[in-house]
């Protein structure tokens, strides 16, 4: 009697778990999956562990030491132009049409620094062109200087900070003029002029470490070992006729200081 209900207990249970979706078997038996020991493998001695390779940081480059290095290595301009125009770190260079180095006699007594080239210098690869290059020639015949001048004492000798145009114009940055720095100081070593002008908050920020053109112009600084006058940039002037006035008047200092120097 107690088979025959086990007999259909079972089938019950059965046909229960068939209604369920269980309809076949994996195991021949009942497995308790509580008591199972799972073991975790460890590598043998003779299996390779294989680890990726560990990637090294990228080692950053220092652009203005590049730039010092490169710059103490020249032995003259054309030297130096060479080495500014290798130099890779500076991505105006990417997006310049020329090389924009230098204009005037080299020896000059007189050296005129710029911030950057515009469009026009751009085209033609010659600092000062256009309407702010011919504004400054005139005021620089005002003095009796000419940048076509071969003689040293009426010649002129004109660069910029920056060698390539930033695009639109814009200003440098501080990151641009830092790592430009090392070449400009040794381009005014190499030129070797008694007197620099710096033409415009660029220049005096890169040479003097300030800016504000309004309130240091006129005033005699010193660059590169040389006195150096902070004027306002032609363009400026172009932009503010009633600024020329202050201009002349730094320009007859200039006059008067390149007679006196040594």
């Amino acid at each position: 009697m107690e088979s025959a209900n086990t007999y259909w207990a079972d089938r019950a249970l059965l046909e229960w778990q068939v209604e369920l979706g269980a309809d076949e078997a994996l195991e021949e038996g009942p497995v308790d999956r509580y008591a199972l020991n799972v073991a975790v493998e460890k590598p043998t001695a003779k299996q390779e562990v294989k680890v990726a390779p560990a990637v090294a940081p990228k080692a950053e480059v220092d652009a203005v030491a590049v730039a010092r290095s490169a710059a103490k290595g020249a032995a003259g301009l054309e030297e130096l132009a060479a080495a500014m125009q290798a130099y890779e770190h500076c991505e105006l260079k990417r997006g310049a049409k020329s090389f924009v180095f230098a204009d005037g006699q080299p020896g000059a007594r007189l050296m005129i620094v710029g911030e950057a080239p515009g469009r026009q210098e751009d085209v033609a690869g010659k600092p000062f062109v256009g309407q702010a290059g011919q504004l400054l020639d005139k005021m620089l015949a005002a003095i009796g200087l000419d940048r076509a001048a071969q003689d040293i004492e009426n010649a002129v000798y004109i660069s910029n900070v920056l060698p390539w145009r930033p695009p639109a114009n814009a200003t440098p940055s501080p990151d641009e003029i830092a790592m430009m720095l090392p070449f400009l100081e040794r381009h005014i070593t190499l030129a070797n002029p008694d007197l620099v002008v710096l033409m415009g908050n660029t220049p005096c920020q890169a040479l003097l470490g300030r800016a504000g053109i309004t309130r240091i112009r006129g005033q005699w600084a010193e660059a590169v070992g040389r006195p150096a006058m902070p004027m306002f940039h032609p363009a400026y002037l172009l932009r503010q006729p009633a600024a020329k006035r202050e201009a002349w008047a730094d320009l007859l200092a200039i006059k008067a200081k390149l007679r006196t120097a040594p």
